[in-house]
């Protein structure tokens, strides 16, 4: 009956988006199952990180000393990132003709990108604004989860055009 994981997971997400096919096209839904259950997985893994793992506490790499809110980043996004490219790739934008290494190379910079954008505002977030670090993780995500859409939706998966041959 089914072939493959990717199967399996197109039938249950395919199943759900049956009551929303007129106000969302297929695709978008399954980008925002995906990458929803792949950021509701991201933020479990900071908080057990951040509270569980790490105790709160600094981690201490030779010299430098890393912010427990960012070592716990680290661990979650080290989960977060292989899971996203495949489900973007072999889910959500299935029809791109791009080659996977393009791909794969494209959705490194986009997701070199949100780490930065990540780093950027949870340290806004927490060290300038006092926030508790789940809260700014959570309004984090949101933001480049938005940026991260758009991104991959024209660039990083895009299909390209095929020339007619003369």
């Amino acid at each position: 009956m089914f072939k493959t994981t990717r199967d399996k997971i197109l039938v249950f997400i395919d199943f759900f988006h049956r009551p929303f096919e007129k106000l969302i096209n297929k695709q978008t839904f399954r980008y925002l199952a995906c990458g929803g259950s792949n950021t509701v997985l991201d933020i479990f893994i900071y908080y057990v990180s951040y509270h569980y793992i790490l105790m709160k506490q600094p981690v201490p790499i030779g010299s430098i000393t890393i912010a427990p809110h960012i070592a716990a980043f680290i661990i979650s996004f080290s989960v977060s990132f292989p899971l996203g490219f495949a489900l973007a790739k072999y889910v959500v934008f299935q029809e791109s003709n791009l080659k996977g290494r393009v791909q794969l190379f494209r959705y490194a910079l986009l997701v070199a990108t949100c780490i930065l954008l990540n780093y950027i505002f949870l340290k806004l977030f927490v060290e300038s604004f006092g926030w508790y670090p789940t809260p700014s993780k959570v309004v984090t995500t949101i933001i480049v989860a938005l940026y991260s859409y758009f991104s991959q939706r024209k660039f990083t998966f895009k299909v390209k055009k095929e020339v007619p041959e003369a």
